[in-house]
């Protein structure tokens, strides 16, 4: 089974470049961050804007477009930095299993719909629990913990 990717279009790499932009200067849209993680062969730094979700007081990053560049250097890493501004708060990230992501999915689609809803192909945040347990495979989710 091959993972699941939606590549952006044109008018997302407009507007993410818009939404980077507005987090670097410090005037994040709705509470995003840019994600900050080393590359998995170059060792560079890796940017790209987030929407971090705050879930029963723990805070996760989901990847609406499933297993993207960010995702497998996250993984490759173990964390990063979560940049606002001039402000990088440095987190580890622990994957979250699947059986674990559907309450996180829901918060996900409820928050930020408006902005992802599209990649979820039709599920949203009044789904069925197994509609989303099915998914859940395809959207990787991590906890962000505070780095030592």
């Amino acid at each position: 089974m091959s993972e699941r990717y939606v590549k952006p279009t044109g008018a997302d790499a407009v507007f993410n470049g818009a939404v980077g932009f507005l987090t670097r200067i410090g005037v994040p849209l709705a509470g995003s961050r840019v994600l900050a993680v080393r590359g998995r062969s170059s060792g560079e730094w890796r940017t790209t804007p987030v929407n971090p979700l705050r879930v029963q007081g723990m805070r996760y990053l989901v990847a609406p477009r499933g297993h993207t560049q960010w995702v497998k250097n996250l993984r490759a890493a173990g964390g990063g930095e979560l940049r606002k501004g001039r402000t990088a708060e440095v987190f580890t990230a622990v994957e979250v299993a699947d059986a674990e992501k559907p309450p996180i999915l829901r918060a996900y689609l409820t928050a930020w719909a408006w902005e992802v809803g599209r990649f979820f192909d039709g599920v949203d945040a009044s789904s069925p629990e197994e509609k989303l347990r099915e998914i859940a495979p395809d959207f990787p989710v991590f906890r962000i913990e505070a780095a030592a």
